[in-house]
């Protein structure tokens, strides 16, 4: 990992992140960590490895990295320095997260982090205080019926959002589609390498091979690589990554003046369908691959019908 790559690690870093070879060397092997052992997708593997590598930075410029030498109040010091800038509850969360997480890979290198752990206090956040954001049927439509001939590989944008919209797929599992995960036969897709490091195997909607199938034969350039989406611009053996895949349907998005920024809400709408079908929340969870139900638990708020069912009577009322 380059120093240029942790600075690129999020649109918010407002200073180079331009470290010192030793602080390099260790935030290579941290990010291999959170890769191999942990299965973060690279954005937030970058944003971590950004954060530890400003903490080491304050605490050992200039000198070797001696985990046994930082103190708790180097750890609160760091903290209140960093929220100076910007002092929210998500750049909190933020980085108390990444912060916990490097002190436990330190742990695995046997080092006694729990002191410094114990400092670290994540910021009041209610769970499920909020409505997953997910984009509203109009606007589905409007978004599919976007991609006329006019857009630029229309097939290609067609075919990523159907994915995201009818399976759920996250964008790094979009990016990691290969054309042979797709069982034609069966009509069905098998996802390898997701973030829970599992295989998952997912039905195919019809409308998705549909437009999958549209895309390799009349759209996608020739190409060696076995993934489905391929650069359309340079070398078409490179496949596409999660960022470009975002960035498609970013796009799309302001094509028809949507406010919504993040690919996620194709996600979040998808779960919500599946809800007002009368999913369970069980069912939910298989589908987007939760690895934890309380993940999914932000649907249940959605069932309005279930939710008034086991609502209390206001007190005084004559229910």
């Amino acid at each position: 990992m380059t120093a240029t790559a942790l600075h690129r690690a999020t649109p918010k870093a407002r200073k180079s992140a331009s470290f010192p070879a030793y602080i390099t060397d260790e935030l290579r092997r941290y990010d291999e960590h959170l890769r191999d052992v942990r299965g973060l997708v690279a954005t937030t593997r970058k944003d971590r490895c950004l954060v530890a590598g400003r903490l080491l930075q304050q605490k050992f410029k200039g000198r070797g990295i001696d985990i046994s030498r930082l103190r708790p109040d180097d750890v609160r010091q760091f903290l209140a320095s960093q929220l100076d800038a910007h002092r929210t509850a998500s750049n909190a969360s933020r980085l108390t997260a990444a912060l916990r997480s490097y002190l436990r890979y330190r742990t695995t290198c046997g080092d006694q982090t729990g002191k410094l752990t114990a400092v670290i206090l994540n910021p009041v956040h209610w769970k499920l205080a909020s409505l997953p954001r997910a984009l509203k049927p109009d606007e589905i439509e409007r978004l599919l019926n976007s991609f006329t001939a006019e857009c630029r590989w229309p097939k290609r944008g067609y075919a990523i959002v159907r994915c995201a919209l009818d399976m759920g797929l996250r964008s790094c599992e979009v990016a990691n589609l290969k054309i042979g995960d797709i069982d034609w036969r069966t009509g069905t897709v098998t996802l390898r390498g997701t973030k829970s490091l599992r295989q998952d195997i997912l039905p195919l909607p019809m409308e998705t091979g549909q437009a999958l199938a549209d895309y390799l034969q009349n759209e996608r350039p020739r190409s060696v690589s076995p993934s489905v989406f391929v650069l359309h611009l340079g070398d078409h053996d490179r496949p596409m990554t999660a960022a470009a895949v975002r960035g498609v349907i970013r796009w799309a998005y302001r094509r028809i003046g949507l406010t919504h920024t993040r690919s996620h809400a194709l996600r979040h709408a998808f779960a919500c369908r599946l809800v007002e079908n009368g999913s369970s929340l069980k069912e939910v969870a298989d589908l987007l691959r939760h690895s934890s139900l309380n993940t999914t638990l932000i649907y249940a708020k959605l069932d309005t019908l279930k939710l008034s069912a086991v609502a209390l009577p206001w007190p005084g009322s004559a229910s």
